[in-house]
């Protein structure tokens, strides 16, 4: 911790602590910005950028001078006490590295595994999902052709009923134009049995007539003429 002395130096000396302040400022604004990921690191949390940084006016061995100076200037001037709390601190500080050098790389397995674990659960539900879903679809597509189908059976229903009532209209067609021949052939056959008819009732009528106005005399001779004309045809044919 600081002391009382330091703070009323400090006190004491507001220019150094401006000059002090210009010359962190003059260093952070010739500090390098780092990437969104950090860099790495030395000593376990000093930046290897604040190497780097020394390296072209003190070489290689400057950061460290510089950091051991400086935490002998620091504590030398009393700036920084060393009390009890101090070893304290040092304490903990060691027992926390142990206990990261002994127990860290199982912890960090324990965590690797328990982080692989929940991210392939993850990743299994969401592989489910992405299954069910092009299940989904699936059965989409499967719903759609059998929708097509059924347009397709309502087109084969209609056609069906289309020749079904083409097929009644031809039959029913038939059946007229067989009623009609009918009638047709009746009226037909009628005028021909009339015509029959009145043929018969007039060779009847005209042979009645001839035969009646043949007389008795007129009969015989005829009839000797036809024995005398047999006669003939019988001689000739001897």
């Amino acid at each position: 911790m600081l002391s009382r002395a330091a703070l009323l130096t400090a006190a004491k000396r507001p220019a150094a602590v401006v000059l002090a302040r210009g010359s962190a400022s003059a260093t952070d604004a010739n500090r390098p910005v780092r990437a969104d990921q950090p860099g790495k690191v030395r000593l376990g949390f000093i930046p290897e950028e604040w190497f780097t940084f020394f390296y072209p006016k003190t070489g290689v061995t400057g950061p460290y001078v510089f950091g051991a100076g400086m935490l002998t200037y620091l504590c030398s001037k009393e700036i920084y006490v060393m009390e009890h709390e101090y070893y304290n601190g040092l304490s903990l500080a060691i027992m926390v590295i142990y206990a990261v050098k002994k127990f860290g790389p199982a912890v960090a397995a324990y965590c690797d595994k328990e982080i692989d674990r929940i991210e392939g659960e993850w990743k299994q539900g969401r592989e489910d999902n992405i299954a069910q879903l092009n299940q989904a679809i699936e059965d989409e597509k499967k719903e759609q052709w059998r929708a097509e189908g059924q347009t397709l059976l309502m087109q084969a229903k209609k056609e069906n009923v289309a020749l079904q009532l083409e097929a009644a209209y031809r039959e029913r067609a038939m059946t007229a134009y067989r009623e009609v021949k009918k009638r047709l052939d009746y009226q037909v056959e009628r005028q021909n049995v009339d015509r029959r008819i009145s043929q018969k009732h007039m060779v009847d009528w005209i042979v009645s007539n001839v035969v009646k106005s043949i007389t008795p005399d007129q009969e015989k001779e005829t009839l000797n003429k036809c024995i005398a004309d047999l006669g003939a045809i019988a001689a000739r044919s001897k």
